[in-house]
């Protein structure tokens, strides 16, 4: 079983989460260009790129409950094929007008906000216990991939043939991964054709079996200390990983002084840093794991890691002026950040493995308000102050928040069965 099918689900889920985030990050820098053309100031930039979150922030938990009960494959795939329209038509609606193009974001939005709830939902009935962290590991990886791709590309298009070409090439790109998912993965391991008896076992013995067909345990999810755990860790991890991903351009291009043309190559070294990172935290989470740690024990253990290293990035980055101790100081925060995915980010698989698309919709429910939030606040801070320093000072002020309620309330053991 050196590459089994459940290894390919993984693989293909890794890539539906880089595609996502090509289509997500394109907006950060091709609205440089965009608003050069269009005459944007900054608050109409932030309505812009703010809008996405209130799509995406209304579909996660029926996202997560359509998947715990039909599978994860079919909403999965609708899902991509959804906001790759969306990104397609991202740039007509803009050249239109800018109601227009609100209503594409907050569509995009919708189509992207079952990606991780479907995938939680087929990872807790396709991937034994003991190879969770590395799954979830290497799908979250498709955040900094994708974000790699995306700030190298996106201004590479922009300059040769327009900003909406990258909106267009990006739209094709989820067309293509939806015919490959569609013919590879089936709905369930024992309906997937080519499965071995032996996988089978191993997938049995170390996951759950059915769907989550029932009603879900709301008052049990909701009362649940756990559950407020990775709420909470989710919603403080987030605010991080939106206030950068929608600022980190602009803060490289104005606020570090370096030219439209280079932000691209800076931007991807941080998160080059978090993609390796991920992958060799989630591996070694499982590994201490297997060798009989207590789950609690690795994931609060990963969690300090990740939020602290989060924490520390963004306490000293504000106060340096060179642009490589920046995105040196950004990259290592990135790459401790990433041992989060040995800690909530895997969590919900712990606590609720039935239901534990549901739960992520939940979790990601909160994690999308600092999209909106975290997002807004941060540009109205930088449209009162200029100050960068201020904004990443609240951002770690956040995460450390969270870390803290992780501490405090986490567990590694099944809360909800």
């Amino acid at each position: 079983m050196a590459f089994a099918k459940r290894h390919r689900l993984v693989l293909l889920s890794f890539f539906a989460v880089f595609i996502c985030y090509i289509d997500r990050v394109a907006i950060s820098l091709a609205i440089i260009p965009m608003s050069d053309s269009l005459g944007w100031d900054v608050e109409t930039q932030t309505m812009v790129m703010s809008s996405f979150f209130v799509g995406y922030l209304a579909m996660q938990i029926g996202g997560g409950r359509l998947a715990d009960r039909f599978g994860g494959k079919i909403v999965l795939g609708l899902g991509v094929l959804i906001w790759s329209a969306f990104t397609f038509v991202t740039p007509i609606a803009a050249m239109a007008t800018l109601p227009l193009l609100i209503l594409a974001r907050v569509g995009m939005g919708l189509g992207e906000a079952v990606t991780f709830p479907a995938i939680y939902s087929m990872y807790s009935r396709w991937v034994p216990q003991t190879e969770r962290s590395r799954a979830v590991a290497l799908a979250n990886s498709g955040i900094p991939s994708g974000t790699v791709f995306a700030t190298i590309m996106t201004p590479i298009i922009a300059v040769q043939l327009g900003w909406q070409w990258a909106f267009y090439f990006f739209g094709m790109i989820g067309v293509v991964w939806w015919l490959v998912w569609h013919f590879a993965i089936a709905k369930s391991p024992a309906e997937q054709k080519g499965i071995t008896t032996e996988e089978l076992a191993v997938i049995s013995a170390g996951t759950i079996a059915s769907d989550a067909k029932e009603a879900a345990p709301w008052k049990k999810i909701l009362s649940n200390r756990p559950v407020w755990a990775i709420i909470i860790a989710h919603f403080c991890n987030n605010w991080s990983l939106y206030v950068l991903l929608s600022w980190m351009p602009t803060f490289i291009n104005k606020g570090l002084g370096v030219e439209y043309s280079k932000v691209g190559w800076l931007t991807m070294i941080p998160s080059l840093g978090s993609f390796v990172m991920l992958n060799v935290a989630g591996a070694l989470a499982d590994r201490m794991i297997a060798s009989g740690r207590d789950v609690t024990f690795v994931r609060k253990l990963m969690q300090t890691i990740g939020f602290g290293g989060i924490i520390c990035s963004l306490m000293v980055v504000g106060y340096v002026d060179s642009v490589w101790a920046a995105i040196t100081i950004m990259t290592i925060g990135n790459a401790l950040g990433a041992f989060v995915s040995g800690g909530f980010a895997v969590n919900h698989m712990d606590v609720a493995p039935r239901y534990a698309g549901t739960l992520m919709g939940i979790t990601n429910t909160a994690g999308t308000i600092p999209g909106i939030i975290g997002v807004t606040l941060s540009g109205l801070i930088l449209a009162a102050t200029g100050s960068w320093t201020l904004v990443f000072q609240v951002t770690a002020g956040v995460t450390l928040f969270g870390l803290i309620c992780y501490l405090l309330m986490a567990s590694g053991q099944r809360q909800i069965d």
